[in-house]
């Protein structure tokens, strides 16, 4: 089955330390919570590299991300491979599905999608997904 699940999360907790403040960019390193509404419905836990550049609104990262409730009523986890990239503050940042990371009803789960940030500094997210 092809679909789409939409909805919004919070950020209940971002710890982020720096391992190497060179000229030209900040590297950096964050564990990030949060709590999802709408069609995922659960928290995960997710890890992300960053780079932020000397120029502020240049910035880029990567990272995994382990989502553990319910997609569309269908209970399990999965785990979320990010990447995003800004500059002059516009950007994008997407997300796919880890091959094979599903567990339980999410077992055979494939797709990607993008998180949106709203002028209020909101999240909302879009997942295109595949689920037998």
């Amino acid at each position: 089955m092809s679909a789409r699940a939409e909805g919004t999360f919070t950020l209940d907790s971002w710890d982020q330390e720096a391992y190497d403040e060179a000229e030209g960019a900040v590297l950096g390193e964050a564990r990030i919570t949060k709590t999802f509404t709408g069609d995922l419905s659960g928290t995960s836990t997710t890890r992300i590299l960053m780079c932020r550049a000397q120029v502020e609104t240049s910035a880029a990262y990567a990272g995994f991300e382990r989502f553990t409730g319910s997609l569309a009523g269908r209970k399990g986890s999965f785990v979320l491979h990010h990447n995003a990239t800004a500059e002059d503050e516009t950007g994008s940042l997407s997300w796919t599905i880890v091959p094979d990371s599903g567990t339980d009803e999410l077992r055979d789960l494939r797709g990607g999608g993008r998180i949106v940030v709203g002028p209020d500094g909101g999240h909302a997210y879009l997942l295109d997904y595949e689920l037998p």
